[in-house]
């Protein structure tokens, strides 16, 4: 048993308002289901952060400014997908450098290092799973600069406050002059987002629901799933979309793991994630009080989304 995710479980589920923290959407499964809802037509972020990777690789790398070897630790590498163009580039340039994946989940990267080994057979990478705030405390080690990849907007998963701590969590774990690449969501047509994250397909919502499959499996809970459903809301005012799984009825849940009875009201909520765009003025302020200096925006044609490249102070 995970005494951390039984203990977070119980710590949330226990909460006046209940709530299960997204990160522990990232099992195998999860994973599997994530790279369906990457694939659908509606969700957005995905395609045009593969566009600013593929169009603008060049223009990335030579902002990057680095003479000689560098490192490229990517947090959270999941399959890969999108970092593929600017590896490929690198390794067809003749670049000198190191690619460092990190992920939770050992399946995602058996995956991404069997097809990178196939591909680009002169990559030189070294593959890390687990928790990235502790396999990054070996970044400041290195002899290399780095750049860090966060992508894929999962800066949005933080609430305000969060989202500091985390990036001053990396920028304590940077060397001055390293680089951060961090993909952020932008604030746009309400209805474009709203499509992207509460989809007719329903693929977010089995994303969601197994979150209490993965209870049941590895905590022993008795979660019914066709007693719950899932809901999500996007403020353009804050920027802020909301996901909750709903209680369908008044019930109790038994997780074994840790012998505790939860009991459910009637339409009750259980928030599961937040994903928060941004204005730019929002990224410029989030770069600054976090220590960094915003280099550059590079944008997808639409404007729907940005990776940020960022230099430590």
């Amino acid at each position: 048993m995970n005494k951390t995710f039984a203990q977070d479980v119980l710590k949330g589920l226990t909460a006046k308002n209940k709530y299960l923290s997204s990160k522990y959407f990232y099992d195998d499964n999860g994973s599997r289901i994530f790279q369906e809802i990457m694939n659908m037509p509606e969700y957005y972020p995905t395609n045009a952060e593969f566009e600013i990777l593929s169009m603008q690789t060049k223009q990335i790398i030579e902002a990057l400014n680095f003479n000689g070897p560098f490192n490229i630790v990517e947090l959270g590498a999941g399959d890969g997908f999108k970092t593929f163009k600017p590896l490929e580039f690198l390794v067809n340039n003749k670049i000198d450098f190191h690619y460092i994946p990190i992920d939770i989940s050992q399946e995602a990267i058996d995956i991404l290092v069997n097809r990178l080994k196939e591909k680009l057979p002169d990559l030189k990478i070294h593959p890390k799973v687990g928790d990235y705030f502790e396999i990054l405390k070996d970044n400041r080690k290195s002899n290399y600069p780095s750049l860090l990849l966060f992508l894929g907007g999962n800066i949005g998963n933080y609430v305000e406050d969060k989202a500091q701590e985390l990036l001053n969590l990396f920028n304590a774990n940077m060397k001055v002059g390293d680089k951060l690449l961090i993909g952020i969501d932008l604030k746009k047509n309400p209805i474009i987002i709203h499509n992207a994250y509460y989809d007719k397909h329903g693929i977010t919502k089995r994303f969601n629901l197994n979150l209490l499959l993965r209870i049941n499996r590895e905590l022993g809970a008795d979660f019914k799933m066709d007693d719950f459903d899932f809901y999500c809301h996007y403020n353009p005012i804050t920027g802020n979309v909301n996901s909750y799984i709903v209680s369908l009825t008044k019930q109790t849940v038994y997780i074994k793991a840790i012998d505790k009875t939860i009991n459910f009201d009637y339409n009750e909520l259980i928030s599961t994630e937040l994903s928060k765009k941004y204005s730019m003025d929002e990224i410029s302020n989030l770069a600054k009080v976090s220590n960094f200096k915003l280099l550059t925006n590079f944008l997808d044609c639409k404007h729907y989304f940005t990776d940020s490249l960022w230099e430590k102070l």
